[in-house]
């Protein structure tokens, strides 16, 4: 079993909902997130009577899986991100656990 992590910005959300689906991956969750590119934006953030957005509405998807389910979902994503028009790739990563209850 492994932890996979998918981060998309809000756009794609439902999109990546779908890659869930076809990549047979039928229990997960997900978080509202901010997602930030560089330092700069975070120090903007921090200052409370600034009229700047610091973050971009990002969304965290997260599921304990197999190696099968985490292949073909990278797969997916793969495919997904050679066919995008902006530059706000999806971002995936594995996560080995070690121990589970």
């Amino acid at each position: 079993m492994k932890l996979v992590m998918v981060t998309a910005v809000e756009e794609f959300q439902k999109e990546v909902l779908k890659l869930f689906k076809r990549a047979n991956i039928e229990n997960f969750s997900s978080s509202d997130i901010d997602g930030y590119k560089n330092g700069a934006s975070i120090l903007m953030a921090s200052n409370w009577f600034s009229g700047i957005k610091g973050g971009n509405e990002s969304t965290l998807f997260f599921s304990f899986t197999d190696d099968e389910h985490i292949d073909n979902l990278f797969k997916l994503i793969e495919e997904f991100n050679t066919n995008l028009e902006t530059n706000n790739p999806l971002k995936a990563v594995v996560v080995p656990i070690e121990k589970f209850i």
